[in-house]
């Protein structure tokens, strides 16, 4: 149940009309980084959660909901960019309030021109309001949704997307010197780089969730590195010593081509490591066993219900 206030979370404010900021500023609203991408994904991405993970069920709703408030912040600030360029005013030459903020009728007339020249839906298709679409009209996709299923890969995306939008209010923050605006701007990047570590701190409580799913690494074939840009290589931890977290070698790998000819298609390995594989397989059953007794024990008994409305 959503309950919606008419106050923002936010006190957005605009200091002058900006049709050409306004749909760049679409990015944010129906773009593929946007919020409303983030928040139907957190939304579809908490249904999973609900039985067994009902505490992350909890924080992504919340999250979701937060970015749905991210959303009408970002529609209010367009909405704002473009007073004058809307329908209920466009036909109000002479109104005092254009007046005021646009300077005369030949003002009024300019502005209406680069709202066309940025976007024409502005003035066509939505009267002068937001439309679900990116900077460049194309309509928002659910295509922009990660939701896997598993809650560790749900969250490891989530910090990318985190992390993709909060890179697109810096640069949108370049591209206005309206200080209200950048006020705003500067509120719903920090608020990025919050979800991130909320989200961070959520997957660090899910023990163990690497690497994801059920099914283990096959030890063979994990800790090569194939070197295949051999000229001016680099190494780093990336590809020599420890393996982040795996108590293993890098194996560098300098000719790729020779290597796999010499194994034969990798089939025929010096170490064919037995002993790790059959403790694979013995992780791979005990990890099946646990999550599936995870996720019966959180399905109630009898009747499904979603909520309990005794508490």
């Amino acid at each position: 149940m959503f309950h919606h206030s008419k106050d923002l979370q936010f006190n957005a404010r605009v200091s002058r009309p900006d049709p050409v900021f306004a749909n760049i500023l679409l990015e944010q609203f129906g773009g593929e980084n946007g919020e409303l991408a983030a928040a139907m994904q957190y939304f579809t991405q908490a249904f999973g959660a609900k039985q067994p993970h009902p505490d992350k069920y909890d924080m992504l709703m919340d999250i979701a909901t937060e970015e749905f408030s991210h959303l009408e912040i970002v529609g209010a600030t367009i909405q704002m960019l473009l007073k004058g360029v809307n329908g209920s005013l466009k036909d109000a030459a002479d109104s005092s309030e254009i007046m005021q903020v646009l300077d005369g009728k030949a003002a009024k007339e300019n502005i209406i021109h680069a709202a066309l020249s940025a976007n024409p839906h502005f003035v066509m298709l939505s009267s002068g309001g937001p439309r679900l679409a990116n900077s460049q009209g194309i309509p928002w996709c659910a295509s922009y949704i990660h939701s896997n299923g598993d809650l560790t890969v749900d969250l490891r995306s989530n910090l990318a997307s985190e992390s993709r939008a909060k890179l697109v209010y810096e640069h949108l923050m370049k591209f206005t010197d309206d200080p209200y605006v950048k006020e705003t701007l500067s509120f719903l990047m920090t608020r990025e780089v919050a979800h991130y570590k909320m989200f961070e701190a959520a997957l660090d409580t899910i023990q163990p969730n690497f690497p994801p799913g059920v099914l283990q690494a096959d030890p063979r074939f994990t800790q090569q590195y194939f070197n295949l840009s051999p000229e001016k290589s680099f190494t780093g931890p990336w590809n020599e010593g420890e393996m982040p977290g795996m108590n293993k070698e890098w194996e560098f790998v300098s000719d790729p081509a020779a290597f796999v000819q010499e194994t034969e298609g990798l089939t025929n390995m010096d170490d064919d490591k037995t002993l790790e594989l059959e403790e694979t397989e013995e992780l791979n059953k005990q990890m099946s066993e646990e999550k599936s007794a995870e996720v019966i024990a959180a399905e109630p008994d009898g009747i499904a219900q979603w909520s309990d409305y005794s508490k």
